[in-house]
């Protein structure tokens, strides 16, 4: 008799973030009962985005729930460049910030880059400056971008180790497909991964798919990656999230997927909560970071 196909794993991003959440509440709520103040958090968002609205009302809530102080910053859409970096540099000055999100994307009269470069590396816990992104490459310490942290972490949370495997990651975003190929590679027991990259111009995108034991998605193009394209009992990381009349799909057809794979994330539910968690994650370490020098 054949043996039964064992059943596929749900990552379930939003139970492991509450999950987190509350670890990081304990922490603080400890911290704070000794006389410690507790981790403050600034959010900067300049125009009226619906998408950034209701990413910084999630992100509120979430520090709300683990203790940490939101300081948010709701600009109008016509702030001048020099007001935005002035009011960056008082926050990279108020000792009871311990982070700074720039809510992106930016208004147009707003250059994005020139403002990340203003926040202090030690108060970027979104891991954007390229201090941080140095940092990462050669495997100093730093804030690691949020979202491929979430990531690593849900491989951690559910014991699914990349170690000696192959990932193909699909993608080559700043935010995302780089950084996440780079934790993938390091020597650590959730990462040793044998990392390959692709994207747009890869020949036979496919195929290489169909070789990875793991494969991380993250191009935001909804449903492109079907059963066809998986190796049996390989692990699906879908970072990708696109905005569809059918309500807020992935990169994967999760219907097609989840029937080849060994696991696989959602979406929503699956990586999208765990980018917020590990904002917060990044936050309460700075601020351990600065009560601890006093």
């Amino acid at each position: 008799m054949p043996c039964e196909k064992q059943r596929m794993i749900l990552i379930d991003g939003k139970k492991t973030a509450l999950t987190l959440l509350e670890e990081l509440a304990a922490e603080v709520s400890e911290a704070v009962l000794g006389g410690r103040r507790p981790p403050g958090l600034a959010v900067i968002l300049a125009g009226e985005d619906p998408a950034s609205q209701i990413y910084v009302r999630n992100k509120e809530k979430a520090c709300g729930e683990s203790g940490i102080v939101s300081l948010a910053y709701r600009l109008p859409a016509a702030v001048s460049q020099d007001d935005l970096l002035t009011l960056i540099e008082a926050c990279n000055a108020r000792p009871d910030v311990d982070g700074i999100l720039l809510q992106l994307p930016l208004p147009p009269q707003l250059d994005a880059q020139t403002c990340l470069l203003a926040i202090d590396p030690a108060k970027d816990v979104d891991g954007f400056h390229p201090e941080n992104v140095g940092r990462l490459s050669i495997g100093l310490p730093g804030f690691l971008p949020c979202t491929p942290a979430g990531v690593m972490e849900l491989l951690k949370r559910y014991d699914l180790s990349p170690a000696g495997k192959k990932a193909v990651v699909v993608g080559r975003s700043n935010i995302v497909g780089k950084p996440l190929a780079i934790l993938l590679s390091r020597p650590d027991p959730y990462a040793n991964a044998t990392v390959t990259i692709c994207h747009s111009r890869t020949t036979d995108l496919a195929a290489e798919c169909r070789a990875a034991d793991f494969l991380f998605l993250a191009v935001g193009k909804p449903g492109f990656a079907t059963a066809d394209m998986l190796k049996e009992g390989a692990v699906v990381i879908d970072v990708g999230i696109s905005r569809t009349p059918q309500g807020l799909k992935g990169d994967a057809n999760f219907e097609s997927v989840s029937r080849k794979a060994a696991a696989v994330t959602p979406v929503p539910g699956g990586v999208g909560p765990m980018t917020i968690a590990m904002l917060l994650k990044n936050t309460v370490r700075s601020w351990k970071e600065r009560i601890t020098c006093k």
